[in-house]
């Protein structure tokens, strides 16, 4: 694609070659059409305030504009379920996306890093063969150096990069499942930050001077889930006894920090319309017996609880809080036997609804809006809790819609009560979390959405920044992951079109200038910054932009392939793939 604005001169060299040999005057030959005074290189259009940095250097040697053909995909009508019905390169650094219903919240979602940018001839190389899962080429602050499975990430300092560069030359990622390890290595001082202190460990670092705790907002949700189609959870009555006793107080003073609260609804409160509607069931074990003795098992039956041994800011004590649930459900007459999965299986299986019991599973926003928590879970496509419930998901598919909160929030209330009534899982709690960082490690933070941007974090003039997570990434092609643990690693290498504030919420620039909407929000124009390299060298253009998206959208597609080729995050934020079976 790159390589046709140097035929073209060459091309034109050659001409005026021929007609000066012709003995033609150099001058009246048609000024040599100079490289086609290529539409001046559309005046770079001026940062966003947070790049004001930007617009100070010329744009990079821009290719013209008869080289590059724009790509698009449209979907033939909207029939097919989902969202979106075109994505379009309108020219080089514009591309359209054209929805079948008004989406507010658009910015939100191209924000995050499970739509993130890559090159398009890299994905046409690495897709197949699927390199691309090991080795990102994106535009961020880092690239990728050396993945050592089982034990380190090292990301160098990337040379090029178009925004504010990062501090640290190398950024190190470790990871380790106990807390009481990682607290041993901030403290012995082989690392420089680490996520998730354990719920005890909050007061020893907060007392020591040499150490600094960093709270998170707790915008997550712990819930324990049921799948429909699995005898004797097609009950309603069975899912709604276990839904009565739980102790959920019990558990939440047990295992959880300070900054946790018991859930009143599935989205935490602090999210607009999160917790429009009632308040979730308390805890009444004599109710929940009757239930289960109207639905046919007076005396229980057995089942299993599964889960994943790893630390997460909404279940910081995945063992302890799965034996304490088995000793609760014991309570009720229910036999369960405890089942540890490995953590990329045991999200495979329960996104694909195949565990036949219950499962302990949470979430942390990705982006600052309900619909992230409720049309995530809750979708028409979405199989983790079964058959899905028409009651709900039409309900959410028409609120998310409504760009005013307040006009949203009757269909909010009614969705929140649907959810309640049909108890498609329990929800738990909102778990406070940390960060923690050595005392003197300047621009340490912890996000609310956890994904802590390293390039500002100044490990105290060491050219090395060394950080420690719970787990290791399961891949780092992030567009087909759901994984706290990969999207945190993706952006340090991968941006998306807009961005999140750092330590906070607010959507902002990122790849594009600006993400305009038309007056029913039906279609979105956004603006690319130019002379924005990739980390093979290539630039940034607007085929890029459609390519990352439409492997993702287009289930037809022969580079529709990813890791688990489930790409949730697609599936149930734009309501369906285009051309899925």
């Amino acid at each position: 694609m790159r390589s046709k604005s140097l035929f073209s001169v060459v091309f034109m060299l050659l001409v005026v070659s021929m007609l000066v040999v012709a003995c033609q005057p150099a001058a009246p030959v048609a000024p040599a059409e100079p490289a086609a005074p290529a539409e001046p290189a559309a005046p770079a259009e001026p940062a966003a305030p947070v790049e004001p940095a930007a617009p100070a250097e010329p744009a990079a040697p821009v290719e013209p504009a008869m080289d590059f053909e724009p790509m698009s995909l449209a979907a033939p009508d909207c029939e097919y379920g989902g969202l979106i019905k075109e994505i379009a390169a309108l020219d080089e650094f514009t591309v359209q996306f054209s929805m079948c219903a008004p989406d507010p919240a658009f910015p939100s979602k191209a924000a995050f890093s499970a739509f993130s940018i890559q090159p398009k001839e890299w994905i046409e190389t690495a897709m197949e063969s699927r390199e691309i899962l090991e080795k990102p080429v994106g535009t961020g602050p880092y690239v990728l150096d050396s993945w050592n499975r089982g034990d380190s990430m090292v990301f160098k300092k990337f040379a090029d990069y178009w925004g504010t560069p990062a501090v640290a030359d190398t950024l190190v990622f470790r990871w380790t499942s106990e807390g009481a390890a990682r607290l041993l290595e901030l403290q012995s001082g082989t690392v420089d930050g680490i996520d998730n202190p354990s719920p005890d460990d909050f007061d020893v670092i907060s007392a020591d001077s040499n150490l600094t705790l960093y709270e998170r907002e707790a915008l997550n949700i712990f819930y324990v889930g049921f799948t429909n189609f699995f005898p004797p959870f097609d009950d309603v009555r069975v899912r709604q006894a276990v839904a009565l006793g739980l102790n959920r107080d019990r558990l939440v003073d047990n295992f959880y920090p300070a900054g946790s609260e018991v859930a009143s609804h599935f989205t935490p409160c602090a999210i607009p319309n999160g917790c429009a509607g009632e308040d979730w069931y308390e805890f009444n074990l004599e109710a929940a017996k009757t239930l289960l003795a109207d639905a046919g098992y007076p005396n229980g039956f057995d089942t299993k609880i599964f889960y994943r041994d790893v630390f997460r800011g909404y279940l910081p004590e995945p063992g302890l809080v799965a034996t304490d649930i088995q000793a609760q459900l014991k309570d009720l007459g229910i036999n369960a036997e405890i089942v540890v999965m490995e953590s990329g299986a045991f999200l495979e299986e329960s996104s694909a609804g195949r565990l036949d019991g219950i499962h302990l599973l949470g979430w942390g926003a990705d982006y600052p809006h309900v619909t992230n928590f409720l049309d995530y879970h809750f979708a028409k496509n979405n199989l983790q809790f079964g058959e899905p419930f028409p009651e709900i998901f039409e309900t959410l598919e028409a609120a998310s819609q409504i760009a005013d909160p307040g006009e949203a929030e009757p269909l909010y209330v009614e969705a929140n009560n649907k959810i309640k009534e049909l108890v498609p899982m329990v929800p738990i709690a909102h778990g406070g979390s940390a960060t923690a960082f050595k005392a003197e490690v300047a621009g340490a933070h912890s996000s609310p959405l956890s994904n802590e941007f390293m390039a500002v974090v100044d490990p105290a003039g060491r050219d090395t920044l060394v950080w420690m997570q719970n787990a290791e990434p399961i891949s780092l092609y992030c567009n087909d992951e759901t994984d706290g643990e990969s999207l945190r690693a993706c952006e340090q290498v991968l941006e998306s079109l807009l961005s999140y504030e750092v330590g906070a919420t607010a959507v902002q620039p990122g790849l594009a200038t600006s993400c305009d909407p038309n007056d029913d929000l039906t279609v979105w124009t956004c603006n690319l910054r130019q002379g924005v390299k990739f980390h093979d060298g290539s630039s940034l253009d607007a085929n890029d932009v459609v390519m990352s998206w439409i492997v993702a959208w287009d289930a037809s597609n022969p580079l529709h392939i990813g890791n688990t080729g489930a790409f949730e995050y697609f599936t149930y934020l734009w309501w369906n793939l285009l051309n899925a079976e």
